[in-house]
């Protein structure tokens, strides 16, 4: 059971260093996993345990999907109105904010990433998220339809939005409570309830979110949460018969399997798988504008984004002056504690990632990419890594590779024309990042680059009133916006003669 009996931590505080132990949320109550199973949470900073948490089992698994059923079936959430079930997300929000200090804290501690992008990043954006769909809670209108007379009678089509049922949400580590907003917010908003696998490294802010939404009034059984193992809890929610539909943000590697587990079922999937995203840089971009963005869409979080722009194709131009500033930014970054004001990067992760960064690290200078700064794990406790850049070539894995981490490889071009050809050439298909002064150049580039998103002379995080998904290797279906809670319904058409 979890303990957060002090939720509100002052702007200089420190989160506590170990919390007590953290069970399955299923049903509306806490309970141990099958044979009191639990696994331990590591700080990145320190490689101390923070605390033990259960780790589901497949027949917890199916405890919490079975659980997720009767609420379906039997609570009431899907006969709520619209404005009923938007009014307790409105509240969720409102009690997620009252906590903004904490669930940043716990989030800092687990992943590593700094306690101030938390407080004045993620919060704002599950808030954001959360509100934008309790908002749209009752405006899931169907369509009508006139049609002709046929033998005499009058005919009309309508159709409805209907909630699914069962979604199972498997979420990554490096933004745990903000994937559970966009996968949780638009589910239940829709009248869906919702089993959520939250990440092994990272189940701490999503666990106290099924206390919130059960303060703000969300029933038991409709939101539910099994922390555990990929390869266990992970793995038999993917496949469990009872969803209708499976939504996955996590590694191509993981993600390629989702589609073989749930069209055996044949249920909706949306999957987003990351990417290695193109930022261009041409003849004519404003620099001074440009450069914060191209730093910061290389080394936010570390590196540790989806939507990161590490391949930065630079024409020849201006590849000395962008790598310059690229690099000043670069070493004029701090490495150390993330609760610390003062500091400009955490650590990674984990060890596994840790080591995995550092193999593309060495890739990349044996495979004859120029190391311009950085390039080293740092011998020290914990799990940094030096902010790296490189100059490459488009054929090196690390200008082909998602390497999670924070190294940018700058890519030179000479024939603006031939840009885009390169951008394109990629397994994955996510997100683009254009810096030029012309707009029909910007907006040809826009519509010949083969990905789900673009950003013009600008990077930050996706907006909730926009789809967000990629194309290719970076996935399937969207995200966000209307379309992200239309994914979460079924359309039924009624037809009449009268």
């Amino acid at each position: 059971m979890s303990d957060y009996t002090s939720t509100a931590l002052a702007d200089d505080a420190q989160a506590p260093t170990t919390l007590p132990p953290q069970q399955l949320w299923i049903g509306g109550r806490w309970r141990d996993a099958r044979g009191g199973a639990t696994y331990v949470t590591e700080n990145p900073v320190t490689q101390e345990a923070i605390c033990e948490i259960a780790d589901a089992t497949a027949e917890d698994v199916d405890d919490a999907v079975r659980a997720a059923q009767h609420a379906f079936d039997h609570s009431g959430w899907k006969e709520l109105g619209g404005a009923e079930r938007g009014r307790i997300l409105f509240r969720a929000a409102d009690l997620i904010e009252a906590e903004t200090n904490y669930l940043s804290a716990v989030e800092t501690l687990e992943v590593g990433k700094l306690y101030k992008d938390g407080v004045f990043g993620d919060i704002p954006a599950i808030l954001a998220t959360l509100r934008y769909y309790a908002g749209y809670a009752d405006k899931l209108h169907g369509s009508t339809v006139q049609l002709p007379d046929y033998a005499g009678r009058h005919r009309l089509n309508y159709t409805l939005r209907e909630p699914l049922g069962v979604v199972g949400a498997i979420i990554p580590w490096n933004n745990p409570i903000v994937m559970a907003g966009w996968k949780a917010g638009p589910a239940l908003a829709a009248g869906n309830t919702i089993v959520i696998k939250p990440p092994e490294d990272a189940a701490l802010s999503v666990l106290r979110l099924a206390e919130i939404l059960a303060e703000a009034g969300v029933p038991d059984g409709v939101f539910n949460v099994v922390p555990g193992r990929g390869e266990t809890a992970g793995a038999a929610l993917a496949q469990h018969p009872g969803l209708a539909k499976l939504t996955f943000t996590g590694s191509p590697e993981v993600g390629a399997l989702m589609p073989t587990h749930a069209g055996g079922q044949f249920r909706k999937v949306t999957l987003e798988l990351g990417g290695k995203n193109p930022q261009i840089v041409y003849p004519d971009a404003n620099l001074d504008g440009a450069m914060p963005f191209i730093a910061v869409a290389n080394f936010l979080h570390q590196g540790q984004v989806c939507a990161a722009g590490t391949r930065v194709y630079v024409h020849a131009s201006l590849v000395d002056e962008v790598t310059q500033r690229l690099v000043a930014h670069a070493e004029a970054i701090t490495l150390g504690d993330p609760f610390d004001a003062n500091v400009g990067m955490g650590p990674v992760i984990n060890g596994s990632q840790h080591q995995r960064i550092g193999t593309y690290l060495d890739l990349g200078v044996e495979q004859g990419a120029s190391l311009v700064t950085g390039g080293k794990l740092v011998d020290r406790p914990g799990y940094f890594v030096e902010p790296t850049v490189f100059i490459g070539s488009q054929d090196q894995r690390i200008a082909r590779e998602e390497i999670f981490g924070p190294v940018a490889t700058v890519i030179p071009f000479s024939d603006s024309d031939d840009v885009i050809g390169l951008a394109n050439d990629s397994h994955y298909g996510l997100n683009a990042i254009i810096y030029t002064e012309d707009l029909h150049r910007a907006q040809v580039a826009a519509r010949d680059l083969r990905v789900g998103n673009v950003w013009i002379n600008a990077f930050g995080m996706p907006d909730m009133t926009t789809p967000w998904g990629g194309r290719g290797g970076s996935g399937v279906g969207r995200e966000l916006g209307p379309a992200g809670i239309e994914a979460y319904t079924e359309e039924k058409t009624v037809q009449m003669m009268f």
